[in-house]
């Protein structure tokens, strides 16, 4: 079989092989869109500092401040959807598979799944904000790693497993967003509010320890005899790995090094 001929196969795998129930909703049945959406980002980190030197930076007061408390409803609606829909539908913290029917409790799961997913593509404007703002520091590989990958690993969670164990990331990370917004949004405000954000430190150390609950739950997975797809575990272990990784060299240059230059 010609190497294109194995490429053509793969990918109608990958188209006909997903969940049955969300192939058909937005930016779902094909990774074509989410890939384009990716390399249009790649586009605008490269070309919007270039675009951006010889202007001034763009006045985003008033859509930040909307952006930003927006984005902390549509968290906390998500968060309350992932755990009302657990706990209605009795889902075990330590392996639970996911639920294929069009049952409204398997639905309800699903459709919240995709509203995170979408949630991940809306979160690109932060980069934007960013690079019209001329906040070309915040464009880190960081920033850019984060907002990049978690649009293709929701596109692969919604899918293929829209529900079972993927509620746990989902849940955990909009209630972080809902604290991470709320600050977002506070400091949008205006300079007068810099004095009720003392707790930045802290809303990083609530980023890593989301990342290492994840860690802990997937390693579990990982080692049990749970009907939950392993390299779906296997892309969650790496990805958590990955970002403790990152986050800690963050807090680490932000926080304690920053610290120990004064003393």
């Amino acid at each position: 079989m010609a190497t294109w001929q194995k490429i053509k196969l793969f990918y109608q795998g990958v188209l006909e092989n997903g969940d049955k129930r969300t192939e058909g909703w937005l930016l779902v049945y094909s990774p074509v869109p989410v890939t384009c959406i990716f390399l249009c980002y790649l586009l605008l980190i490269w070309m919007g500092p270039k675009l951006m030197e010889h202007r001034q930076p763009v006045n985003l007061k008033p859509v930040l401040i909307v952006y930003n408390f927006a984005m902390v409803c549509l968290s906390a609606y998500m968060f309350y959807e992932f755990t009302v829909s657990a706990w209605l539908a009795n889902y075990s913290l330590l392996c639970q598979p996911v639920d294929y029917s069009h049952s409204p409790l398997a639905m309800r799961m699903a459709k919240v799944c995709w509203w995170f997913y979408f949630s991940k593509v809306i979160e690109l404007s932060d980069t934007v904000f960013f690079i019209l703002r001329k906040k070309n520091s915040q464009l880190t590989f960081l920033h850019v790693y984060h907002h990049g990958t978690m649009i293709f690993n929701w596109w692969a969670g919604v899918k293929y497993v829209a529900g079972g164990q993927s509620f746990l990331i989902g849940q955990i990370n909009s209630l972080v967003h809902v604290v991470m917004y709320l600050y977002y949004g506070l400091a949008a405000v205006g300079p007068h509010m810099h004095k009720f954000l003392w707790w930045k430190r802290y809303l990083t150390s609530l980023q890593l320890l989301q990342f290492l609950i994840v860690t802990i739950h997937t390693t579990y997975n990982l080692f049990t005899d749970c009907d939950f797809p392993d390299s779906m575990n296997a892309v969650v272990f790496a990805y958590s790995l990955s970002l403790i990784a990152l986050f800690s060299n963050f807090y680490y240059q932000s926080y304690l090094a920053k610290k120990a230059k004064k003393i």
